[in-house]
């Protein structure tokens, strides 16, 4: 019986559309795993992250930014808000946005959350070398590129 981890026999093995699913998924759970282990989510990193590199900005530009849907940026801002991450303030042009910035606690959060993902990288690539690893980075990075200028 396949457990979903064991490699497909004859074609698919070479298909790089399957290798890029089971490799996701693999991340996936290493993320998942990892950052509930420190009380933590993916989001968590995405939004903070986003904050601290582009300064504070509205729910919705904070949304864009990250490729977060709408609910899910206020349910992890919620969390993040709970936390003393992040703090809300009405846009003084438009008082009907939330303006968010990061908290002087956020950036040790964020330090913390890195070093947590600096590992996850680690295992996902345990069996590349550091030549190999920026060689699949440079790939990745142009067919994300070339998918995300496509639409």
């Amino acid at each position: 019986m396949k457990t979903g981890d064991e490699a497909p026999p004859g074609r698919l093995r070479r298909m790089p559309s399957w290798l890029i699913n089971q490799a996701s998924a693999h991340s996936h759970r290493l993320v998942a795993e990892r950052f509930a282990a420190v009380d933590a989510r993916g989001y968590h990193y995405r939004l903070l992250a986003a904050l601290q590199d582009g300064g504070p900005v509205s729910q919705a530009e904070l949304g864009r930014r990250t490729g977060i849907d709408r609910s899910d940026v206020v349910a992890a801002l919620n969390e993040l808000a709970d936390q003393r991450l992040i703090e809300r303030s009405p846009d003084p042009a438009d008082g009907r946005r939330n303006i968010i910035t990061l908290t002087p606690a956020a950036g040790r959060r964020l330090a913390g959350l890195e070093g947590v993902l600096a590992q996850i990288q680690e295992d996902l690539c345990a069996p590349l070398s550091p030549a190999e690893r920026e060689q699949l980075v440079g790939l990745l990075t142009r067919i994300v590129e070339h998918h995300a200028q496509a639409r």
